[in-house]
């Protein structure tokens, strides 16, 4: 739990559109800590006190959670600038943690209250999962009024309703997927099968994904017990995979499965099983509190301040008329939810688990749709008589060969033929072309790179050669994963449909490049693990910079002229400034840098990012030689070009689980296609037949190349508008510099809606 608060004397001045305040009267907040704090917490913490202190507000922690408050005395302290300079690597909280029974007591939420007001507190902001946000209930929000509250989830289960994803859910990813990716080497080596247990009593999330992302066998959830029969089947798969010659098994399984008769299944019991009925060597490793661990991914880093911020702004809104709210995530959006009405909902949830009500389980994972992550082999349910062609393009994004995978297992299960194409456009018009197989693709999902092969070149010069491939291999469908290249590869085969008629097909981009500047969707596969190989980077060279001291570091990112991982890296890694191109910039701007004035502090550490196209003059060499010439006597200035390092390595889990879900959805969207032409000899014609699938917000929508070319800047390569370019004001805020934030899109709280089926989870 995490407490924000400030003094009822104070009142912000608001402006309709961007949220501005004058800095007189001075409020003080607080802050305090989840009983079992995520990775990523320690982000929230930072953005919570520095958007506080910018405003003008004094900012308290809270150390030991609700205890703390209980308590009070020494339990309650004045925040400052520096103290959380240096935190945002960090995992678990720094200002403590425990559980507390005395507040659930009148008498101790009563001696909570004391501590809260003697300090001229009103405002709480809580982090925390369900436990910490229930501690928050309409008896206390009733009884005290005057207390504004703002909750922010904080829980690696991903488990609370009304919000995407929560604090620290991506982070606990990473090290599942790290230990699951250690184990196959060894696994694969010895020929065993391991079972790995993975947290989640009520909620199979890292399961189901951590499954999905490394290619897993089997994986067992709470929401969707087996089939009766499912020992047997398991072991028949199992087996089928061995027969195949595959050297390795892996079972998923959340610590919270149970089978239809409501009884767990263990990790144990189902070693015991595959030992039995198989007689193979079996191990089982239970992650445990690893989970929990670790530094915080970007991702969570990028989530953990936004989310900060968010509940700064809405404490700053608020009145004591206005109800307790919790900030979540939909898609890339930060919204405002009823906070109780979101706790009550959760508990509801868990309540239905821990009773076992599992008649209208609406959770079904068809494995055959590879989307379960299953190696297993499943037999086509149809038969298309359609070739479907895959190719990536442009340069190598991690991701793409998961992507690939889910692309041919998809086709396969819809009754299609599966061709690879080589080496890009290139190799297409070489006739580098064969087909490929369920087994073919196996093991895919974690290898970087493109195992396919990529190349820049595009159609134009080719298309005859082209056309020809396509007439020849009889191809009904094409599949381009790939960047900007691509995009621009399909509009070029788009224009040539009036002279080649054998290119009238369906046709659809996935967008893959660590730039993310594919128009038609706000994020690429590839662009979180290039942006995480930043975030690694930076934090080691912060950290070699705590011994020397009094030094600078200019970091060169890639993305061509987007300025996304210059921008989003700047954020997770807790830069002074990022200079990028879309937002124009000059010497008085590397001036007011140079004087910041951080050398002066107890810090005495400077970090600064720029993308690599951001500006013809100010190079990466000009700021460097800049700096270290007016920091003579100051400071002295180190660069780093991090180069095609972010291109490669393997795939974070949001990579390999995005590059799944888009790439078989982009292939029902082919079936669909194809279905609705068969039999009818039909030429593919219209703008709708050739798309970009790309997710806008938290919705997969596709959109057809021609309206895209409206929305698109060629010479820079790069999309007109970009949701991302919202987040600037954020970075230099939490970097001490003036500027505006524009807050959510609604200042209103929005209703908690059920997903239905119809809506697509969180990506």
């Amino acid at each position: 739990m995490e407490a924000l608060c400030l003094l009822p004397s104070w009142q912000p001045r608001r402006l309709p559109c961007r949220v501005q305040w004058q800095r007189q009267n001075c409020p003080a907040w607080s802050l305090t800590a989840v009983p079992v704090p995520p990775a990523g917490m320690n982000a929230a913490v930072r953005a919570v006190v520095r958007m506080g202190i910018y405003v003008g507000a004094k900012v308290y922690f809270i150390y030991e959670g609700y205890q703390g408050m209980v308590d009070g005395g020494k339990n309650i302290v004045e925040a400052n600038w520096e103290s959380v300079s240096s935190i945002l690597q960090v995992g678990g909280t720094i200002i403590g943690s425990a559980r507390c029974k005395a507040f659930r007591t009148r008498e101790g939420r009563l001696k909570a209250a004391h501590n809260l007001v003697q300090r001229g507190i009103t405002n709480l902001c809580v982090i925390g999962g369900d436990g910490s946000l229930t501690g928050l209930n309409e008896e206390q929000v009733e009884q005290h009024a005057h207390l504004n509250v703002v909750g922010m989830v904080g829980s690696i289960d991903n488990d609370f309703c009304g919000t995407d994803m929560t604090i620290g859910t991506d982070s606990a990813l990473h090290r599942i997927i790290e230990v699951v990716d250690a184990i196959m080497t060894t696994a694969q080596s010895h020929q065993r099968t391991f079972v790995l247990e993975v947290m989640g009593r009520h909620c199979g999330y890292l399961a189901l994904v951590s499954a999905l992302a490394c290619g897993a066998d089997w994986v067992f959830l709470p929401e969707s017990p087996p089939e009766e029969g499912w020992q047997e089947n398991m072991c028949i798969k199992l087996s089928e995979n061995r027969a195949r010659k595959k050297r390795l098994n892996i079972i998923i399984v959340a610590e919270g499965a149970i089978d239809t008769q409501n009884k767990p299944i263990t990790s144990e019991q189902i070693k015991e099983l595959v030992v039995k009925q198989l007689g193979y060597d079996t191990r089982v490793t239970i992650l445990g509190h690893v989970q929990r661990g670790g530094t915080p991914s970007a991702f969570d880093r990028i989530l953990a301040s936004r989310m900060g911020v968010e509940a700064v702004v809405a404490l700053l809104q608020a009145t004591p008329e206005t109800p307790a709210c919790v900030v979540s995530l939909s898609g890339n959006q930060a919204v405002r939810l009823p906070l109780v009405e979101c706790v009550h909902m959760t508990q509801e949830v868990q309540k239905a688990m821990d009773e076992r009500r599992f008649k209208d389980a609406d959770v079904h994972l068809p494995c055959a749709c590879g989307m379960c992550g299953a190696d297993t082999a499943c037999p086509p349910t149809l038969q298309s008589n359609c070739n479907v062609a895959v190719i990536n393009v442009g340069a190598p994004a991690a991701g793409m060969n998961a992507a690939v995978r889910s692309a041919v297992r998809v086709g396969i299960a819809d009754g299609h033929k599966m061709l690879a194409i080589y080496d890009g456009f290139e190799g297409f018009a070489k006739g580098q072309i064969k087909e490929i197989g369920w087994g073919d693709v196996g093991g895919w999902t974690g290898q970087g790179g493109s195992i396919l092969g990529t190349k820049r070149t595009l159609p134009g010069k080719s298309l005859e050669d082209i056309a020809t491939q396509m007439r020849k291999h009889s191809i009904n469908a094409l599949l381009i994963i790939g960047g900007f290249e691509a995009y621009l590869g399909l509009l070029e085969l788009s224009a040539a449909r009036e002279k080649y008629e054998e290119l009238c097909v369906p046709m659809v981009q996935v967008p893959a490049t660590v730039s993310n500047n594919v128009p038609g969707s706000d994020f690429s596969i590839g662009a979180d693990t290039a942006l995480n190989t930043i975030t690694d980077t930076c934090d080691r060279i912060k950290q070699s910079a705590s011994g020397t001291k009094r030094r600078v570091f200019i970091i060169e990112t890639m993305g061509g002229y987007c300025g996304y991982l210059a921008n989003m890296g700047g954020l997770a890694a807790g830069a002074d400034a990022a200079y990028i191109f879309e937002e124009p910039f000059d010497i008085r701007d590397l001036q007011v840098c140079r004087r910041h004035g951080k050398m002066k502090t107890t810090i005495q550490r400077g970090l600064v990012l720029r993308n690599e196209s951001c500006s013809e003059n100010y190079t990466t060499d000009f700021i460097y030689q800049l700096y270290s010439e007016e920091g003579k006597g100051v400071f002295d200035c180190r660069k780093n070009v991090l180069g095609h390092m972010q291109q490669g390595g393997a795939p974070s889990p949001f990579d390999r689980n995005f590059g799944t879900k888009i790439s078989a959805r982009a292939m029902q969207w082919i079936s669909t296609k194809l279905k609705e032409a068969s039999g009818k000899g039909r030429r593919f014609m219209s703008d709708d037949s050739i798309c970009v699938l790309g997710i806008s917000k938290r919705n997969l929508l596709f959109r057809p190349v021609a309206q895209l070319r409206k929305e698109t800047d060629f010479e820079h390569r790069i999309p007109k508008e970009q949701w991302w370019l919202k987040l600037r004001p954020l970075m230099k805020i939490l970097a001490k510099y003036e500027a505006s934030y524009e807050v959510s899109d609604s200042h209103q709280l929005e209703p908690v809606h059920h997903r239905g089926h119809e809506e697509p989870a969180a990506i």
